[in-house]
Formats: structure tokens, C-alpha cells, sequence
């Protein structure tokens, strides 16, 4: 699964590199954190974590009206950029808590699942990132209460460019507010959806996001394309050796830390029975 990712981009780069043709980052939306957000959402965040706000690519039709309603045909979409929850709360339940347990969808069954076949059909979205990071259980050295040690690894590009994992949205309505037009009326959550990890990923965990290139975003965040075959087929794409992945400082493990030295590599004197993702070595300590 995907439970962490670093997002350091700040909108006005998102809006050039992704092609946004509306910056909506700066416009009122609920949170369901009961203390302000720290780094601020919409700030480069390197411990991003699941209930924070983060900057979300999706298209929308222009429309006055609810933003449930359908697509009417006219106008055309528009790209937006605007900050989402992670963790999908989709629009029949009951309240928000769900949203904990649907951070991540399986592309071989989001289709499938009633929580995410709609939104799969026709809200989808892009989430811009650095890269994420995946915790690796070392097959022979322990922690202190005898488990496998699980050290922290960060996976980027190689080429050095952003990453675009796929993604699904949906809008929850608030029924305790009587006024739709009450900006905390509504809460707007994302999934990121994951695959099976490629090889050497696989060395660190069994899946990874699914991380589609520039020249599927247009279709992947065109609300008009609903045609299931296009999609599964979106959702089955793979392209290994795009990635790099380092062993990173345990810092990240506690979501109170922030900031770039997250992402940097660690130290050999970290590194206790650590498998190299490229080689299967083990290094460290007790290997």
C-alpha cells in the first residue's frame, strides 16, 4: 500500500507542469483534522499522511449547481488543481470515519468494489508527488520486541521528474448543514490506487502506486470517458524501471517529522539487515 508520500511542489508549478487551467488551492474546503495542518496544506509536505489535505489534478465540467450532478456535455472539462482528503469517503456513508480505511484502491478490483467502481467511471484524478515511501521487514534482524525490523525506503523517478499516481475522488455531503452552498457542507476525499510492485520494488513491498506518464493524463482525467475497457486498461498499465528507491533515515516513521532531510539516503551505520532492492544483498548489522 501507499500510506506516505512526499508532496514539495507549490501550485504555481503544478499548474504549469500538469497544465491546470484553474488553480482552486485557495478555495475554502473542510478538513477533518481537529488541529491545523502542519506544514500547511498546499505547501511542499515531505511526510505527507493519510486525513491531510493535498493538491489534487482532476477534471470538471463547468456548471452552476451541485457538484454531484451530471455531466450535461457542454461545456468543456476543466483542469483544476484543488486541495483534497486522503482517504475516500464515499457519497453514501453515514459519516467520515470510513475514509481511514480507503486511503488505497487495488487497480485489479476498483471496477468491482462499490466504494470505487463509480468514481473509477467518471472521477478520477492525478496526485502530483515527489515520490512515496514503503517500509521493507527485514528477513534477519529483529527490533527490540522481537518483530522484523522495518526499515524505511524512499521510491522517486530516475529521471527526476514528478510522479503522478492514479487516483479516484468523491464529494460527501454533510446532511447536518442545511446550506449546499456552505463550503463545510461538503468534504472532497482521494484514493491513490495501487498495483503489484515491480521487480526490485518488490524487494521493499508487494505493491506501489500506479503511476500513469504525461501522455495518459488527458484520458485518465477526462470525466466524458467512461468507457470501462479504456479504463481497465489505464489500470493495468506498467512500465518497470522508471523508479529508484534508497533506504531513508527512520525519521519518517513518526508523522510529526517534516521537511527534504526525510528523503535523503541513510547512512550504512543505519542499515541493519537491509535487502537491496537492485542486488537482494542484505546489508548491515547482521547480515
Amino acid at each position: 500500500m501507499c500510506g506516505r508520500y512526499a508532496a514539495t511542489a507549490n501550485p504555481d508549478e503544478l499548474v504549469e507542469e500538469f497544465e491546470v487551467d484553474q488553480d482552486r488551492t485557495g478555495d475554502p474546503a473542510r478538513s477533518i483534522l481537529k488541529n491545523p495542518q502542519s506544514p500547511p496544506a498546499g505547501t511542499p509536505d515531505y511526510n505527507l499522511a493519510p486525513s491531510k489535505q493535498a493538491p489534487v489534478v482532476l477534471s470538471r465540467v463547468p456548471r452552476s449547481g451541485k457538484p454531484t450532478e451530471e455531466y450535461s456535455g457542454e461545456p468543456a472539462p476543466e483542469r483544476q488543481l484543488r486541495l483534497l482528503t486522503w482517504g475516500l469517503v464515499p457519497s453514501w456513508s453515514k459519516d467520515v470515519a470510513i475514509g481511514a480505511r480507503m486511503i488505497n484502491a487495488r487497480a485489479e478490483s476498483v471496477l468491482e468494489k462499490g466504494a470505487f467502481a463509480k468514481a473509477a467511471l467518471s472521477r478520477r484524478c492525478l496526485v502530483p508527488a515527489l515520490g512515496w515511501y514503503e517500509w521493507q521487514k527485514s528477513p534477519v534482524a529483529k527490533d527490540a520486541k522481537g518483530n522484523p525490523r522495518k526499515q524505511p525506503f524512499f521510491m522517486h523517478r530516475a529521471d527526476g521528474h514528478s510522479v503522478a499516481f492514479a487516483g479516484l475522488y468523491e464529494f460527501w455531503r454533510d446532511s447536518a448543514i442545511a446550506d449546499p452552498e456552505d463550503p463545510e457542507a461538503w468534504l472532497t476525499t482521494f484514493t491513490i490506487i495501487t498495483t503489484a510492485a515491480e521487480p526490485g520494488l518488490d524487494r521493499i513491498h508487494d505493491r506501489q502506486p500506479l503511476v500513469l506518464e504525461p501522455g495518459d493524463w488527458a484520458t485518465w482525467l477526462d470525466p466524458t470517458m467512461t468507457d470501462r475497457d479504456e479504463v481497465a486498461h489505464l489500470l493495468a498499465y506498467a512500465e518497470p524501471g522508471r523508479f529508484e528507491a534508497h533506504p531513508v533515515g527512520r525519521a519518517v516513521s513518526s508523522n510529526r517529522s517534516n521537511g527534504p532531510q526525510l528523503v535523503e539516503p541513510a547512512g550504512k551505520d543505519e542499515l541493519d539487515g537491509v535487502v537491496d532492492p537492485m542486488t537482494g544483498e542484505i546489508i548491515g548489522g547482521t547480515a
